[in-house]
């Protein structure tokens, strides 16, 4: 970039355009809703506002894990939010995540509901209230919030940075990709050198911090996010690609990808998923 081409900020900033690439329509600098829209409410107690997204695939995978470990009380009834669409902006779903982000939950099992929003937050959550995947030794526990805590401030970087200036920036800018490119190498050196000593991050046992882990890296790692495999040389780390490969093979993973996903292969997607009792009948009829 010459000399006569630098951006110069102004000493103020002001929101006078949009920002393009492929979410500008809906990127802007104020919080709150945008249209009066309620949620649904299904059946169940707990009730998921999502898409298959990483951070969306995240709870999706643990409520099937949940259930394959026998707890009824995971039932969930699982509502389809499109965010390309704007319905995060929905007043129903500000008032579940103020934040106006994919996924939030809410519980209606307790009095008054209790509303989860954040990732992270949801996975926790879920793992104390059923008493899983969440070691409760003091050691193995704090373990496993290091891994879970480290995915949450480490994976911003891969796709507020690199995903979105490799993959959605309107224009290819050579410091920002190389920036974030290192970055994502960085992350993913430091995932397998953890790997390499340990058969998951927090330990023996598969908890939280790989769901929430592999719903970014390990499906990087697989060559599913951002098309980018070949990019960052993601064959290079085979202690991550060994993890990826035994969690992505977990039949509560595969099921967990399904949910609310609105992309990839028919067979491969149920936009929405009221019942356990009926998900394989949903699933045989779009093969």
């Amino acid at each position: 970039m010459s000399q006569d081409n630098e951006y110069v900020p102004p000493k103020v900033w002001k929101w006078e355009k949009a920002s393009g690439g492929q979410f500008a329509s809906i990127n802007r600098p104020i919080a709150g809703p945008t249209h009066d829209k309620p949620l649904p409410v299904g059946k169940h107690p707990l009730q998921l506002y999502s898409l298959a997204t990483p951070n969306g695939v995240k709870a999706t995978v643990m409520l099937e894990e949940l259930l394959a470990r026998g707890h009824a009380g995971a039932e969930y009834d699982a509502w389809l939010i499109r965010i390309g669409e704007g319905e995060q902006f929905g007043s129903g779903f500000v008032e579940v995540n103020p934040n106006s982000k994919i996924p939030a939950l809410m519980d209606h099992s307790t009095t008054p509901p209790t509303r989860v929003f954040e990732s992270g937050s949801i996975l926790l959550y879920l793992a104390e209230k059923f008493g899983e995947l969440l070691p409760r030794d003091p050691a193995g526990r704090t373990e496993t919030l290091n891994w879970l805590f480290w995915q949450m401030g480490s994976a911003p970087y891969l796709g507020g940075g690199f995903g979105h200036f490799y993959a959605y920036a309107p224009t290819k800018i050579e410091y920002a990709i190389d920036r974030f490119a290192m970055e994502a190498k960085r992350q993913l050196d430091v995932l397998d050198r953890r790997l390499a000593e340990s058969r998951y991050l927090g330990g023996g046992e598969y908890t939280v911090a790989d769901i929430a882990n592999w719903c970014w890296y390990g499906q990087l790692a697989l060559g599913r996010v951002y098309d980018a495999g070949e990019f960052l040389q993601v064959q290079e780390y085979q202690h991550v690609q060994r993890w990826a490969r035994e969690i992505d093979a977990r039949p509560a993973v595969q099921r967990g990808r399904m949910v609310n996903r609105t992309f990839g292969p028919l067979e491969q997607q149920l936009h929405e998923r009221h019942d356990a009792s009926d998900f394989e009948t949903q699933t045989q009829d779009k093969r």
